[in-house]
């Protein structure tokens, strides 16, 4: 699997900036060829970020984790023309989940990608929840879809949230034990994300995990019990995102599943 991300085209989409060098910050410097898209600009529409971050709108927000991504990137040896951005506003994907697959489709027949690298269902953030969703749907719906990967990111499966690696009912992952020097170039990009310091203080640069992607049931829990992001005050639950999945699979006519 490693050897496949490494040696071909491989479009890595995610939900936020920072998410890319959490999930594979250490990869992402052997792949050969890929392209990095990040489906929102990372700025939620209620200020409080944007202010703790010391920027007085949401757009110098977005600004701020866009040159933050690309310096972060920069060290990993990708540029801003191996880069792309689809819009949308953090915390929102969800509800725009038909808009995402749409835009993500066409990122598919622009790069023609063998391997899309991409969020597992877990219920730890919607908005990485709907970034698959999307991704599935969107490869569904093209012609010659690639095959689907994708990083660990965190769940909260235990009652906590748990970083860097899948929940244990998933197919297995296999883990790149990153060499000293991949360690500190991966470290340094995690710097890289100043305005995320708090958010990041909890991610280890030694190990990434990565899967090849299961055939998953949105309109299904990820797993029993609480799911990390109706631990916070965002605005949905995992019983709100099934309802938002299923319209949105029932508007790209895909009702029948993936």
């Amino acid at each position: 699997m490693l050897a496949e991300l490494r040696t071909r085209t491989v479009l890595v989409v995610a939900a936020h900036p920072d998410d890319e060098t959490i999930g594979a910050g250490g990869l992402l410097a052997e792949m050969q060829d890929a392209v990095v898209a990040h489906v929102t600009d990372g700025s939620p529409r209620n200020p409080a970020d944007a202010l703790a971050a010391g920027c007085g709108s949401a757009a110098g927000y977005a600004a701020l984790r866009r040159a933050e991504m690309l310096a972060a990137l920069a060290l990993a040896g990708i540029g801003s023309e191996r880069t792309r951005a689809l819009g949308l506003c953090d915390q929102e994907v969800t509800a725009q989940a038909t808009e995402a697959a749409r835009r993500i489709g066409a990122l598919l027949r622009e790069v023609r990608p063998a391997v899309v690298l991409t969020h597992a269902y877990e219920g730890g953030h919607p908005d990485h929840d709907a970034v698959a969703l999307a991704v599935h749907a969107a490869c569904a719906l093209v012609e010659a879809p690639p095959r689907m990967a994708e990083f660990a990111g965190y769940h909260g499966l235990r009652g906590w949230m748990e970083p860097g690696d899948f929940l244990p009912s998933g197919p297995e992952a296999v883990a790149l034990r990153l060499a000293a020097e991949a360690r500190r170039r991966k470290q340094a990009m995690l710097e890289c994300y100043a305005s995320q310091r708090e958010t990041l203080r909890i991610f280890s640069p030694a190990v990434e995990r990565f899967r090849y992607a299961p055939r998953y049931c949105f309109t299904a829990p990820p797993h029993p019990g609480v799911l990390n992001y109706e631990r916070y005050p965002w605005g949905m639950t995992g019983a709100r995102f099934r309802e938002l999945a299923r319209a949105a699979l029932a508007e790209l006519g895909l009702e029948d599943g993936l």
